[in-house]
């Protein structure tokens, strides 16, 4: 959350663009999504969100039933909080300059399918959940390659593969960049596997686990998921593209999750490496609203706002352009992250 707020602040546009041709370029390229095939670190932001997301409802799921709920309460409350994905993620872009538009590529509405898969096998074994899993990605690499439409019958190619045709029946049309609708489909393994995740550490799984055992299983299904992607992208079975969310992609971006999972569990509960982490929490414990607030407020107004102020003050102290949009950016953020201080001292929490 922190680093998608950066990145709404525009910081690492500036970072991007002050450092063309420069020794800081391949560093700073990482901050933005890969052009097609291939992998970027920013590419690996969604995929890590969405997995977080499910390892987040292992323990909601966990506290509902040590409460009492019934399947069918946890139910309607899942079914609700989707409803609720869907709409604030259908809003996210609905409104353009051009007038109103209806979309699917936002990581919301992705989010509304995957969560709600996510619960409905969520007590099955984790033998099946993981068979669900090969399944999601067999699908898609049945419905990219099999699916011969005229115009969409080239599995990986920009503009001519079976989701773009899956979004003009949707949408009535395609995105420029390349982004399809029915990537809810494979990334919802990221939501299932982090279901998993989180029920390995919270004991479900393997109640006499340690925290060294749990960080070792972690670790060892990151090897599988990354030698297992990164192999199908090298022998040319199924490339690497994010967009179109490929097996390969998934299973990678899902490797290098397990990993980040793995080391932060490691440092801070193994390790009880707890301080200075008040910083992240306060952005964390609010990240739908202040990701609907940069998405929308942010984008629309806010930064712009802040950035006549900051950039005006600046012109008349005669700071470099270079510096100006840095600075900028980073006071942008600092107000995002001081709206959700204010939030995480009243205790005001928002959830769907």
């Amino acid at each position: 959350m922190v680093l998608l707020a950066l990145e709404s602040a525009g910081l690492w546009e500036h970072l991007q663009k002050d450092s063309e041709n420069s020794w800081l370029q391949p560093f700073f390229v990482q901050f933005g999504h890969h052009p097609w095939h291939g992998l970027h670190a920013w590419d690996l932001v969604q995929p890590a969100f969405m997995f977080m997301a499910g390892a987040a409802m292992a323990y909601s799921l966990h506290r509902q039933r040590q409460q009492g709920m019934s399947w069918a309460e946890s139910f309607r409350k899942a079914l609700r909080r989707s409803g609720w994905l869907f709409f604030w993620g259908v809003l996210d872009y609905a409104v353009r300059p051009t007038g109103l538009s209806f979309e699917l590529w936002d990581v919301l509405t992705q989010l509304s399918f995957t969560c709600l898969l996510a619960f409905l096998i969520f007590r099955w074994s984790v033998t099946a959940q993981i068979a669900v899993c090969v399944g999601l990605l067999l699908l898609t690499e049945v419905l990219f390659r099999f699916t011969h439409v005229p115009g969409f019958d080239q599995p990986f190619t920009d503009q001519h593969n079976f989701g773009n045709y899956v979004d003009l029946l949707l949408m009535n049309k395609i995105n420029d960049g390349g982004w399809v609708a029915i990537n809810c489909i494979p990334t919802a393994v990221h939501t299932i596997a982090g279901v998993l995740a989180g029920k390995l550490l919270l004991g479900d799984s393997a109640p006499a686990t340690s925290g060294n055992q749990k960080v070792k299983t972690l670790l060892l299904w990151a090897v599988i998921t990354l030698v297992l992607g990164y192999t199908i992208d090298a022998v040319g079975i199924t490339p690497i593209i994010k967009r179109i969310a490929t097996s390969s992609f998934v299973l990678v971006s899902l490797g290098w999750a397990l990993l980040i999972l793995a080391a932060c569990y490691w440092w801070i509960d193994v390790r009880d490496h707890r301080r200075r982490l008040e910083f992240f929490t306060i952005i964390g414990m609010n990240s739908i609203f202040i990701y609907l607030f940069f998405e929308i407020v942010g984008d629309r107004w806010f930064t712009a706002y802040a950035g006549a102020v900051t950039d005006g003050l600046m012109k008349m102290a005669h700071i470099p352009v270079i510096v100006m949009g840095i600075v900028t950016s980073l006071c942008v953020f600092m107000l995002e992250w001081g709206l959700c201080y204010f939030l995480y001292k009243k205790k005001i929490f928002f959830r769907v």
